[in-house]
């Protein structure tokens, strides 16, 4: 083969191959410049001429509230719910709010931030719904568990967290029966 010939074909493949892209850019030009409207831009196609459409009737937003949420717990104060509440605690919030509720959990000991004791003024003097929303929603660094805890769970977890608030913070008027508060002041 004449070394001519051979060189021009050389040629002519690159040439090719760097043509080529220049082809496959161009046929993607017809699906990136599709004909569109504007927003509220005047459109003869429909009979309103509007480009907007209306919202189709019963759309829901994704972020739209379907049920007014109470301020407080919806579930009954029983033990059965305060023992629902405490296993679930000590599952998902023991870990970094501690099993008190001091913030004093063993995540924020290896490096994450502390998260606030549910002893605080603050805390305690937040309505229930604020512990739902929170696990619902997270807050700060604290990632949302909605995924993980069930809605009831949600609400049992709060009536718990209101069980260790008074545990640290009871007076002896708080506490009734069998004459515990008497021998509570007999010791003191």
């Amino acid at each position: 083969m004449d070394p001519g010939k051979r060189g021009f074909r050389h040629h002519l493949l690159i040439f090719l191959g760097l043509l080529m892209p220049l082809f496959l850019i161009g046929c993607e030009r017809d699906m990136a410049d599709q004909p569109k409207y504007e927003p509220l831009e005047a459109a003869g196609i429909f009979p309103d001429d509007q480009s907007a459409r209306p919202v189709v009737a019963g759309t829901v937003a994704r972020d739209a509230v379907l049920e007014p949420r109470p301020e407080q717990s919806p579930l009954p104060m029983t033990e059965t719910v305060l023992n629902r509440g405490r296993e679930r605690y000590d599952i998902y919030c023991a870990p970094c709010h501690g099993r008190t509720g001091d913030g004093q959990g063993m995540i924020p000991e290896r490096g994450f931030p502390w998260p606030p004791s549910y002893h605080s003024d603050r805390l305690r003097n937040a309505p229930d719904s604020h512990y739902y929303d929170v696990i619902t929603n997270g807050y700060g660094v604290m990632f949302s568990y909605a995924n993980r805890v069930a809605p009831d769970d949600r609400w049992a977890i709060a009536a718990y967290i209101r069980a260790l608030q008074l545990s640290q913070n009871a007076t002896l008027e708080d506490v009734q029966g069998a004459g515990l508060a008497d021998r509570l002041r007999e010791a003191k």
